[in-house]
């Protein structure tokens, strides 16, 4: 019997569910999770408590089970019913929300969250009118859950900003990412144009736009090991949990946990960064300790007020942002960097937090500063569906063209040609999942091509792009960009780590093991440098195997990683990087 790391997943349902009836529903095509709510009168939110795995999706035929209690309306006639039945409350998203703030005023998890409203699984724009049902959702102050018509913000939530010369609305707006009509109704004096020497109200919560550093350098070729430093990783193996077990189902467990398998991943990376710092001389004493976490729950803390963390000049994890942010508000006061892993989520600021994973919005706005570097023209054919894209066009990109889909997926040739120059990149945003609609446009794009200057754009994943009926030399002949956190290296340098870890692992490097080493080793140099981790992230931006870390200063403290890349599908069927 060996000893192991084990997750158990226990799904519990409720006494009371037994009791009920429920409805079967067979999944017709093209419906889907919100549609159906519609139909039988409940929210999706009901619709994912029965059928769990339906978050990953739906397929034609499948059976979904309605509950009977909300399968039909409630009598106009019975008030008192409506009133228990239906607690459901509206929350307009403000300056300084986040979706952990946000959940928590209402009682419920960021997963229920997003189930609830999945427009918002992605970014969380402001002014977006949330639907939320819990238990609380009536007791919440009337002036939280009102039709709020304007983004608004507590004065304690903001800091003061001088406006230097040569700036302008439209840099201002997009220095703090705020609507103009935001920034103009927290600052009225702005309606009589910008000053020099004025000074601006704006969130705490915001971040710098992107600061110019000179280049990317490798800091393996500035190595101070004169003093030595220590740094501190904290990885979820949850050791407390471990039970007596059969290597058997130890195999077995490694095959359904993809948490355990993650962790493990990311440290197996961690290690190979650690060996790797070693031969080449960085002087670093590296201590690992289990942060044994839930989602809500870490050993962390503990672990902090029972160890001396004194010498400690930079920590790695914990993995889950809530958690990451615990450890960080007890360092804080030390100054002590902690680095958030792998979470993209943006949450409370501190000013030792060092988010390393880029943000949704830093991912979008990089493609758009990369779209403006190149004084390109944009247009984008966005899917009624996709609400939480076009509001953020709205609010912060509002030089972008926007062309309508109707509800079948149609659109009209010239309602996008009528927005193309000459002599200039027009860039086509396309935010739709329709097969129709994504054959369509590019079908009419490449008509396009003889005449100007085209190339396709996509903001996030798409898998519609992977199935066969879109070709493949559909994307490639019209370039198609979009950002990315990470990139394949097929350096020397990539390939001598491949292998090595192969030789190690007796398997390749999956995207968990090179962030792990990504993470951890650009770390370590920076500590190698002989200033202060954050003078090092001041100084310099670096690339590692697959990934870019070029942080900035957020304005109430912390830094955010907006290291993205912007890559394209080139014709010779090769991913090529365009920055």
């Amino acid at each position: 019997m060996l000893k192991r790391v084990i997750y158990i997943f226990v799904f519990l349902i409720s006494a009371s569910s037994f009791g009920q009836n429920y409805t079967k529903h067979n999944v017709a095509k093209g419906e889907t999770i919100s549609s159906i709510a519609q139909k039988y009168k409940v929210t999706p939110y009901d619709i994912y408590k029965l059928n769990p795995d339906s978050q990953n999706g739906i397929k034609e035929n499948s059976v979904l089970l309605i509950p009977s209690s909300v399968t039909h309306p409630a009598s106009t006639s019975n008030s008192k019913k409506l009133n228990t039945s239906n607690k459901i409350a509206t929350y307009v998203v403000v300056i300084g929300d986040t979706k952990y703030n946000i959940a928590k005023k209402f009682g419920i998890s960021v997963e229920e969250l997003e189930i609830q409203n999945p427009e918002i699984k992605e970014n969380l724009p402001l002014g977006f009118s949330l639907k939320i049902k819990s238990e609380k959702a009536l007791s919440v102050p009337p002036k939280v859950i009102s039709d709020i018509p304007k983004p608004q913000v507590k004065s304690s939530n903001l800091l003061e900003y001088t406006v230097k010369q040569g700036e302008t609305l439209y840099s201002l707006t997009h220095l703090f990412n705020l609507p103009e009509a935001t920034l103009i109704n927290l600052n009225p004096d702005l309606k009589d144009g910008v000053k020099e020497g004025m000074v601006l109200k704006v969130s705490s919560n915001l971040s710098f736009a992107k600061e110019t550093k000179n280049g990317f350098k490798d800091l393996s070729k500035s190595i101070s090991s004169q003093q030595k430093k220590q740094l501190v990783l904290f990885l979820p193996f949850n050791v407390s949990k471990i039970q007596n077990d059969s290597v058997t189902s130890v195999s077995e467990r490694l095959k359904k946990d993809k948490f355990l398998n993650m962790t493990l991943d990311f440290y197996s990376g961690a290690l190979m960064a650690i060996d790797s710092a070693r031969v080449i001389g960085v002087n670093i004493e590296v201590k690992i300790y289990d942060s044994e976490e839930t989602k809500n729950t870490t050993s962390a803390l503990s672990i902090i007020s029972g160890s001396d963390f004194a010498n400690t000049d930079a920590v790695i994890g914990p993995f889950y942002q809530v958690n990451v942010e615990k450890v960080a508000a007890a360092l804080e006061n030390q100054n002590i960097p902690v680095i958030s892993p792998l979470s993209k989520d943006e949450g409370k600021s501190f000013k030792n937090l060092y988010q390393s994973m880029p943000h949704n919005e830093a991912i979008k706005n990089a493609v758009f500063d990369y779209m403006h570097s190149k004084n390109g023209n944009i247009i984008a054919i966005v899917d009624p569906k996709k609400m939480a894209i076009k509001q953020y066009f709205q609010d912060f990109q509002k030089d972008v063209k926007l062309v309508g889909v109707n509800d079948k997926g149609g659109f009209v040739a010239d309602s996008i040609k009528k927005y193309f120059v000459k002599n200039r990149m027009n860039y086509v945003i396309l935010a739709s999942e329709k097969t129709g609609v994504i054959i369509s446009v590019t079908t009419f794009m490449q008509s396009a091509l003889k005449d100007y200057q085209v190339q396709l754009v996509i903001l996030e994943p798409n898998e519609t792009l992977d199935f066969e009926e879109i070709a493949l030399s559909r994307l490639t002949k019209l370039k198609m960009a979009y950002p990315s956190a990470s990139k394949e290296n097929e350096t020397e340098e990539a390939q001598q780590f491949a292998v090595a870890y192969k030789k190690k692992n007796r398997i390749f490097p999956n995207q968990y093991a090179i962030r792990g080493f990504d993470l951890t080793f650009d770390t370590m140099l920076r500590l190698s440098q002989g200033q202060t981790f954050e003078d090092s992230i001041n100084a310099n931006a670096s690339i590692q195997i697959e990934s870019k870390f070029d942080y900035v200063k957020k304005l109430s403290g912390g830094y955010i990683n907006n290291g993205v890349f912007i890559l394209y599908y080139d014709e010779d069927l090769t991913i090529k990087q365009a920055q």
